[in-house]
C-alpha cells in the first residue's frame, strides 16, 4: 500500500511540475509586460494600456500554478518550535491535522473557482481596459487549488501508512 501512495504522490508531483512551467512562463510575461511598459511610459512619453490588468492576472495564474509544486516539495512556511515536545505521535498528528484542514479549504476554494469559472464563461466577464475574458484565470485558479488538495490528501495517506516517525 505504501508503494503505491509513494507512486501516487510521485506522479502528482510530476503534474505539478508541468503546471510550474506554466507559472514560469507567466512569470517571463510578466518581466516582458512591466518591461515594455515603463520603456513605453518613459522612453516614448505614452504608458502601454491595460498592462495592471495583465499583471495582476498572471499573478494569478502564476500563484496558483506554482502552488501545488511547492505543496508536493513541502516548501511552505512551518512552525517546527513545538515538534521536539510533541514527540512522534504529536508531529504525526500535528501533520496530518494540518493537511486535513488544508485539504478542506482547498475543497471549498476549488468548488468555488469552478463554480466562478463556469458563472464567468456564461456571462462573459472580461477586464475593463482590454476586455480579457476572465474565465481562463478562474479555471487556472481551481485547477491549481484541486491539485494543491491532492498533493495534500496523498501526503496524508503517506504520513498514515507510514505512522509516526522519529
Amino acid at each position: 500500500m505504501l508503494r503505491g501512495l509513494e507512486r501516487l504522490s510521485n506522479r502528482l508531483e510530476k503534474v505539478t511540475i508541468g503546471l510550474t512551467v506554466i507559472g514560469g512562463l507567466c512569470l517571463l510575461g510578466m518581466v516582458v509586460v512591466v518591461t515594455a511598459g515603463v520603456v513605453s511610459r518613459y522612453v516614448f512619453g505614452a504608458p502601454l494600456l491595460g498592462v495592471n490588468e495583465i499583471v495582476e492576472l498572471t499573478a494569478v495564474a502564476l500563484v496558483m500554478s506554482a502552488l501545488p509544486y511547492c505543496t508536493a516539495r513541502g516548501d511552505h512556511v512551518a512552525v517546527d518550535v513545538f515538534e521536539g515536545m510533541l514527540g512522534a505521535w504529536g508531529r504525526l498528528l500535528g501533520d496530518l491535522l494540518s493537511r486535513g484542514i488544508a485539504v478542506m479549504i482547498l475543497a471549498i476554494l476549488t468548488h468555488r473557482g469552478v463554480l466562478k469559472t463556469l458563472d464567468a464563461l456564461e456571462w462573459g466577464d472580461a477586464t475593463n481596459m482590454l476586455r480579457m475574458p476572465l474565465w481562463p484565470y478562474y479555471a487556472i485558479l481551481a485547477a491549481g487549488t484541486a491539485l494543491c488538495a491532492l498533493v495534500f490528501a496523498a501526503q496524508a495517506l503517506v504520513l498514515i501508512a507510514k505512522g509516526p516517525q522519529q
